[in-house]
């Protein structure tokens, strides 16, 4: 699997980390108890940063080889 290729999987993936937030988001909207309030922050929050990484990812993935393309300094060493 070549890069470009892993770049396309990390795409799809961050589209469904997409689609799984959003229903957690309208639940949140429209959730009186607090306890179920702070599991859904914390889901929300833990997704988001997974979501992050996900997009980042494909991004570095899809334009690794090219010259000039400035890689995200969390992701080199």
């Amino acid at each position: 699997m070549t890069l470009r290729e892993m770049s396309s999987e990390y795409r799809a993936s961050a589209a469904l980390l997409s689609a799984m937030l959003r229903p957690l988001r309208a639940r949140l909207r429209t959730c009186g108890d607090p306890d179920e309030r702070l599991r859904l922050r914390h889901r929300i929050y833990v997704l988001s940063a997974v979501l992050t990484q996900t997009r980042e990812l494909a991004e570095l993935t899809e334009h690794y080889y090219e010259r000039g393309y400035w890689r995200n300094e969390k992701y080199t060493l």
